[in-house]
């Protein structure tokens, strides 16, 4: 049991760092990064976000509360978050405040590198405005890209999480995935332990963002992974389910 515990613990140290031969990256090697954004069929069907310029039922939220009211949440009440709240939402956790090229961008929150590893998706079960579905945040253009409209929706985002029904009553789930290549390009096989620390500094943000609209936030760590990432319409290897958020009104 030691021994497996030591294995495991391993991934938590960053002494693999000096094991690696940086000359063979991606980016020592001269290779074309990846876009910060996953690629998506032009035709494909698209909702515009509301901008940061536009927002007008956004709370001004000093930071020592925000702070001092964080805590998980998975209760919430039946009132459905507005697509000005989603939108302030994913700005916080994901959204760019200025792109330095086609795979660098500056964004609200930390990424090791600035490679920002992490792709947003939504299973949207109570927005104003939206169909129930599965949406995929495009940064870049601050829209929503349609995914699947499914008929029994919560029930299968239940049962992809081991079924915690709170989660098939939330008005929306964050799912972020993570598209690993993009942080391997520049740092091989140190890449995978700062994707998980990224993952971490997205979800704080949730946290304190959904304290602006009177929300609550629930940070989730469970899930079938294949249900998952099967859900989204992921391949599971070249991009893969790593963390969950529930966000609601309390």
């Amino acid at each position: 049991m030691k021994d497996l515990f030591n294995q495991y613990r391993n991934f938590l140290k960053d002494t693999v760092r000096q094991t690696i031969d940086f000359r063979v990256t991606g980016q020592r090697q001269g290779m074309k990064p990846p876009p910060v954004e996953k690629p998506y069929e032009a035709d494909s069907e698209r909702i515009d976000l509301i901008t940061k310029d536009n927002w007008q039922h956004i709370a001004h939220i000093d930071l020592v509360s925000a702070i001092e009211k964080r805590k998980s949440h998975r209760h919430f009440t039946e009132e459905p978050l507005t697509l000005e709240e989603l939108s302030f939402l994913l700005w916080a956790t994901q959204g760019i405040r200025q792109q330095a090229d086609e795979a660098h961008a500056f964004r609200t929150v930390p990424s090791a590198g600035c490679r920002h590893a992490l792709e947003t998706y939504l299973c949207v079960l109570n927005i104003t405005g939206l169909k129930k579905g599965i949406y995929r945040y495009l940064p870049i253009e601050h829209q929503l890209l349609v995914v699947s409209h499914k008929k029994n929706l919560s029930d299968d985002i239940v049962t992809a999480t081991f079924y915690q029904s709170f989660i098939g009553k939330a008005p929306v789930t964050f799912i972020w995935t993570t598209i690993p290549y993009r942080m391997e390009w520049r740092y091989h096989v140190a890449a995978h332990k700062v994707i998980a620390i990224d993952a971490g500094h997205v979800c704080q943000n949730l946290y304190l963002a959904s304290t602006a609209i009177d929300g609550g936030t629930c940070a989730v760590g469970a899930y079938h992974q294949e249900l998952m990432d099967s859900l989204l319409g992921v391949d599971g290897d070249n991009e893969f389910t790593i963390y969950l958020a529930v966000v609601g009104k309390i």
